[in-house]
Order: structure tokens, then sequence, then C-alpha cells
């Protein structure tokens, strides 16, 4: 299947798996639980953020950081909720999030696309195996996709950084 596009529809059945954030120490875990984004998402302006995995050099160093820097200027300019996925389990996600400061109201929140299902068929994946491609999307509040952008290179961070986000809200 082909990457969304700008004009696509969010389609209508996209689960990812998260372990919702209920204390913020990073050794408790939550059971992981479906989440229906098709339907969380509606009625919101969601960026979505496509990681190739929690932890990673790259991911923690330079693509998640500046999302949680500037959340406030996201929400300013309409933005209800960042949703960043990576192939990691929820645990792993769960665990990235608490690392990062995240807690349980935030409006970024960390889930697993299981086994890069959203990435293969309407993300793109990064070519190396199991592993989510390095892209981000900006969903309006009536499902239309209006900003999508892949990375070259899963090393880069220019077109699904927070920068080029906010430069399209």
């Amino acid at each position: 299947m082909a990457p969304l596009k700008v004009g696509d529809k969010f389609p209508n059945d996209v689960q990812f798996e998260w372990a919702p954030i209920t204390d913020p120490d990073p050794t408790a875990c939550g059971m992981p639980q479906s989440y229906d984004a098709s339907k969380e998402f509606q009625g919101k302006k969601v960026v979505l953020v496509s990681v190739p995995g929690a932890f990673t050099p790259g991911c923690q160093a330079y693509h998640v950081p500046p999302y949680l820097k500037n959340i406030d200027k996201l929400t300013e300019k309409g933005v209800d909720l960042v949703v960043v996925i990576g192939f990691n389990d929820a645990w792993v996600m769960s665990a990235w999030g608490k690392v990062n400061g995240v807690k349980g109201d935030s409006k970024v929140q960390f889930m697993s696309d299981t086994k890069s299902f959203f990435s293969k068929h309407h993300g793109w994946d990064a070519g190396m195996g199991d592993r989510n491609g390095r892209w981000a999307m900006i969903i309006e509040k009536d499902g239309t996709v209006s900003y999508a952008e892949n990375e070259k290179s899963p090393r880069e961070v220019t077109v699904s950084g927070a920068d080029a986000i906010l430069s399209r809200l």
C-alpha cells in the first residue's frame, strides 16, 4: 500500500499499542492496551511522528526532544496531540516517554506501531527490517492529512522534525 499523502483521509482501521503512563517511574510497567487512533484522533489536530526506535541516538538526541521542548508552540498553533510511534513494544515506548519527562496527561504520547503495521501500510518503513522509518504527518481535525514527509535517510531529522512541523502549521 502506498504511504498516505497530503489530501488523503486518515484510515479507519488504525490501532496502536500503548501502556498509558500512570506512574512516572520508568521501572513501573502498566499493562499494554489497544489505542484506536482512528477514533481517538477524530476532531483533533494530530502530529504523528515515526521513529526507527526508542532510545536510539538520533531519535533520543535530535528527533524527540524538540517536540517536547516545543509542545507549547505546537499547542498554540492548534495541535491537540503529538503521537510518537516506533516499532518497539508498548512497555519500551512508555518507558522512553517517562525518561523524557512525559506524564500521563501530556499532549505528547509514545505508542507502539506493533510490527510496524501502520508504517508498512500507511507510512514509510526504514528499509531496516521491522523498524519504522523516520517521518511525520499532520492530521487535521476532519481527518485530512495536510502534511506527510519522509526523511531521505533514517539518520536525518529535517522534514520530520519539530521545526519542519512548526513551519507548516
